[in-house]
């Protein structure tokens, strides 16, 4: 009887372990071309990347709970890396989270995806780097040529050397910073978008919002264009001193502002101002539906 009652106390202490017992831990290596091309997909869990100096990529990390196995395939071209769900389970709602560890060449070109995994992404430099998240956050510290982010309700925290990024949400925050000088996009319905332009010029920039704030604080190249609008989200767009810019704004109903100027108030609702800083070889605009919009030149 002791025997069986011990035995039944180990069985059920087997049954109740934590989730992390039945992890499986990861430690795969592939080669790579310096410029290669790696994609990685994830649901749930953790994605971090990092870049070295080695032409190949190296997995490592754990396998959530119920997961069914890790999918590493491709070539020395491209590689492809894909937790992997049952049929009956998709989505990992009963999966516990996986967490991926993938160092790859520095220069190597990145297409991440997740659902709800949390993304992670520093010191790479590729020619592009994608990544798409749905409730997962994003958090980017690189330097590619091009970068394209997309989340629904994650947000997007990025620190850039880029020429050109395209970065977009429904509802999460975006946070958007670096050494930025060509085409920006940043779109959001009712998140918050700050943008902040270190050390150059920018040459194209966009910020759309529905219902959140917009944010940007930069410097404009010669001929650079940037437009800003919302329904009723707020606008704030700051300049340095030595801009040189034809500036308009217009509201239906909302407040403007602008450095230097006298916003002119018209017949019924809304209000509209067009004014030139320096010689005027820029060109920006902020429109607003009922929404507050200002320019700070300071």
């Amino acid at each position: 009887m002791r025997t069986y009652y011990s035995f039944s106390l180990l069985l059920a202490a087997a049954l109740l372990a934590p989730p992390v017992l039945a992890q499986t831990a990861i430690n795969e290596t592939r080669p790579l071309d310096a410029r290669g091309r790696v994609d990685i997909s994830n649901v749930s869990g953790r994605i971090e990347v990092r870049g070295w100096e080695r032409n190949e990529v190296q997995i490592t990390g754990t396998l959530g709970k119920g997961v069914e196995r890790l999918d590493i395939d491709g070539s020395r071209e491209q590689l492809n890396i894909e937790v992997r769900y049952p049929k009956s389970n998709w989505g990992g709602n009963k999966a516990g989270p996986t967490h991926l560890v993938v160092m790859v060449p520095v220069r190597a070109d990145l297409d991440i995806e997740s659902v709800a995994a949390s993304v992670d992404v520093s010191g790479v430099a590729p020619s592009e780097l994608s990544i798409s998240s749905v409730s997962g956050s994003v958090v980017a510290a690189a330097a590619p040529r091009k970068a394209d982010v997309e989340t629904v309700s994650g947000s997007a925290t990025l620190t850039l050397n880029s020429e050109d990024v395209d970065v977009s949400t429904v509802s999460g925050s975006i946070v958007l910073r670096g050494r930025l000088n060509g085409d920006i996009d940043a779109e959001t319905v009712s998140g918050r978008i700050e943008v902040t332009v270190n050390g150059e010029r920018i040459r194209d920039l966009s910020a759309t919002t529905v219902s959140g704030r917009a944010e940007v604080s930069t410097a404009l190249a010669p001929a650079g264009e940037i437009s800003m609008e919302s329904v009723s989200g707020s606008l704030l767009l700051r300049l340095p001193k030595d801009v040189s810019a034809q500036v308009t704004g217009e509201s239906f109903s909302g407040g403007l502002k602008a450095t230097g100027v006298t916003i002119e108030k018209r017949r019924g609702p809304g209000a509209s101002f067009s004014t030139t800083y320096g010689s005027g070889s820029g060109r920006v605009s902020l429109e607003t539906f009922s929404g507050s919009a200002e320019v700070r030149v300071e």
